[in-house]
């Protein structure tokens, strides 16, 4: 038996701070505890000893020496080591937080401080109405970000406090009544596939939630353009530095938001992070689609992405157009222009997915795999030679490319048979030029051998391009995303072609476009304001008949052509190398690059990764490869675990496929990216 002063003995005094959600200060509570107590025995206690009635079922404690929840409420102090010298903080788990959106606005709602951030940005999206959340993440901006000139700070902060779309009464805790029946499985949100609008049906869905008719509307709509001015003053990467300096604030995905130091009321950037768009689908995609677009012209406005003049003028006669419909008053009477089901049919091959449309239903022959067979001009690079193009007779089968010196020599030895598995394709383009030509940066032992192939007319350029593109990713003409590959490549090289009309200049006068805000400042300084409008006028009339949404998706599909679209950068040391290079992440390839002059020196893609690591202790990322191929680097740029969480979450993301419902293998995700600290 024990001596009642023995029982006094083990037990100990603990401290808890408590935090008090409608007081500004925070109150200490001293407990008396013994080791077998366990972490929900401590919070009763804590919530009578309190004594003010009010849900405490939020709460929970936050172990600061620790940095880590104690959410295992049936755990003893013994068995999470916690003794007296502990600071404990009894607080909510869930706490606003303000999401900057790619459109510009800023959403204010409560999210979960205790969950993953996977977990987490699943649950925002919800709220939010975007589906495929595994796309998307938070982003911690740098200094740089909302950096504006220092004499218009003054002017510029009423505007962001204004932009505030705040859903307060909003809760994204899993279970909780707001937004009740959007994800359930027999009623999914539909909106109008022209212009973005909620169908009626879905509206009544949002009665007790904050992102009634009209928030649903400024997420699916997208914003106005900014002044010249305004965008003169964002913040734009100038060099490959600056665009792996920007990358270096993604937050952990398998750690909560408290565990990485985020505070309440903190501002995040809630963007896209994996560049694979599953599933576009304009019925049920409004919110998503537009902040899909946003991302993409902000990406563009800002000299995120490099992109021709003839391909700025594309994006801005867009812009132009969809800024047009977005403030006509007409736009809700399109919807009764022609039968929903016809427009569907007519969008679905506008579906932005990450392979290059949906499969065809005619059957094909499998046992014949296409050819091309074409003559082309080639040539290599070599130094002080001129860039002089000679023709050959060439033979496009499988994923390969041999060329002969003419159309008799077919079936003999060619002069050279390139594999384009694994290449990187580059349009070398200018349509009013007439210049249609596909540049190969084909990897070899010592690094990429350049090749340029250049065709006679528009027609044979999509057929060969769409033919390279497949064949850098190991798919032949076969596939049933080759025919589709060829339609979009068309398609946006009519938009590209200038068909200026006789009244375009008199119109001029009494247009209401302010050019500047449609093109990147660098570009608006190179030409007058006239000459942009008349520019952007003659692109717009390729585009001029496109309806809202179908605009929005043009736009997505124009970016995605880009060279550089999905390249995430990182500057990274590679092992045995004395200097620095940039690291290109794009979901199934890795390449390095040079830091100075940004020319790719070597690819490896993922089809070919046999296993991949990190040393923690080191911090350095280590790849094996076929055929013998390791390599390894340490991050400068940015923690070693966001690249290890990249590469892992492109592999998991290729594991999606239609069949499976939305329910994703969060565990998968884990085990892919989560690495062992």
């Amino acid at each position: 038996m024990l001596a009642s002063g023995d029982l006094a003995s083990a037990s100990w005094e603990l401290v808890v701070r408590v935090d008090h959600p409608n007081e500004e200060e925070q109150t200490d509570i001293t407990l008396r505890v013994s080791g077998d107590l366990h972490i929900g025995g401590v919070m009763l206690k804590l919530v009578d000893q309190i004594n003010i009635a009010q849900d405490w079922s939020d709460f929970a404690l936050w172990w600061e020496q620790k940095n880590c929840w104690l959410l295992k409420t049936h755990w003893t102090l013994d068995k999470c080591g916690v003794q007296a010298d502990a600071k404990l903080l009894f607080t909510p788990q869930h706490k606003m937080l303000r999401l900057h959106l790619p459109n510009g606005k800023t959403v204010r709602l409560r999210v979960s401080f205790s969950a993953v951030v996977f977990k987490a940005v699943g649950d925002i999206c919800k709220a939010l109405n975007i589906r495929r959340s595994e796309e998307l993440s938070l982003l911690k901006p740098s200094g740089d970000y909302f950096k504006k000139k220092k004499k218009k700070d003054k002017n510029n902060k009423e505007p962001v406090i204004e932009d505030v779309l705040n859903l307060e009464s909003s809760s994204t805790s899993s279970g909780s009544p707001v937004s009740p029946g959007l994800y359930s499985k027999t009623m999914t949100p539909t909106y109008d596939p022209i212009n973005g609008t909620p169908a009626s049906s879905t509206m009544t869905w949002f009665s007790d939630s904050p992102l009634t008719e009209q928030n649903c509307n400024i997420l699916a709509f997208s914003q106005p353009p900014q002044s010249p001015e305004a965008l003169a003053d964002r913040y734009q990467p100038r060099t490959l530095i600056d665009k792996a300096k920007l990358n270096a604030g993604w937050l952990d995905s398998s750690r909560s938001l408290m565990e990485q130091g985020i505070q309440e009321d903190e501002r995040l950037l809630l963007r896209f992070k994996y560049y694979t768009f599953f599933d576009l689908n304009p019925k049920y995609d409004a919110v998503r689609i537009n902040q899909l677009y946003e991302q993409a012209r902000w990406a563009v406005l800002l000299e995120e992405i490099d992109c021709t003049e003839e391909e700025m003028m594309i994006f801005a006669a867009l812009q132009y157009h969809i800024s047009k419909l977005s403030l006509s008053a007409d736009i809700q009477d399109c919807a009764h222009e022609s039968e929903v089901d016809e427009v569907e049919a007519a969008l679905s091959n506008l579906e932005v997915t990450l392979e290059g449309g949906k499969a065809d239903t005619t059957l094909e022959d499998i046992t014949d795999i296409p050819k091309l067979a074409d003559n082309l001009k080639l040539f290599r690079p070599k130094k002080l030679i001129l860039k002089a193009f000679k023709q050959y007779w060439f033979v496009f089968k499988d994923t390969s490319i041999a060329y002969f010196k003419n159309k008799e020599l077919e079936h003999g030895e060619p002069v050279e048979k390139l594999n384009l598995r694994g290449c990187e394709v580059v349009p070398d383009v200018n349509v009013a030029g007439r210049k249609f030509g596909i540049k190969l940066l084909i990897p070899v032992a010592d690094g990429m051998n350049e090749v340029y192939l250049r065709c006679e007319h528009e027609n044979q350029y999509a057929r060969w391009m769409a033919a390279c593109i497949l064949a850098s990713k190991g798919k032949t003409m076969a596939d049933s995303s080759y025919q589709p590959e060829v339609l979009n490549i068309l398609s946006f090289l009519r938009m590209k072609n200038r068909n200026s009309s006789v009244h375009m200049a008199s119109s001029l006068e009494n247009m209401d476009m302010n050019p500047e805000c449609f093109v990147s400042p660098r570009c608006a300084k190179k030409h007058k304001s006239k000459q942009l409008a008349t520019r952007i006028l003659e692109a717009h009339q390729n585009v001029a008949q496109m309806s809202l949404v179908e605009a929005k998706l043009r736009f997505i599909q124009a970016w995605q052509s880009l060279p550089e679209f999905g390249l995430t950068y990182y500057l990274v040391r590679f092992r045995g190398s004395k200097k620095d290079d940039i690291l290109g992440i794009s979901y199934n390839r890795l390449i390095r690059i040079d830091a100075i002059t940004g020319i790719p020196i070597t690819t490896w893609r993922f089809t070919n990764m046999k296993q991949w690591n990190v040393n923690w202790e080191i911090r350095q990322v280590a790849i094996e490869f076929d055929q013998n191929v390791s390599i390894a680097f340490t991050c400068l740029s940015a923690d070693c675990k966001i690249v290890h969480e990249y590469i892992g979450g492109y592999i998991f993301l290729s594991t999606r496929s239609k069949d499976q419902n939305e329910t994703l293998d969060e565990d998968l995700f884990h085990k892919l990216t989560g690495g062992q600290d």
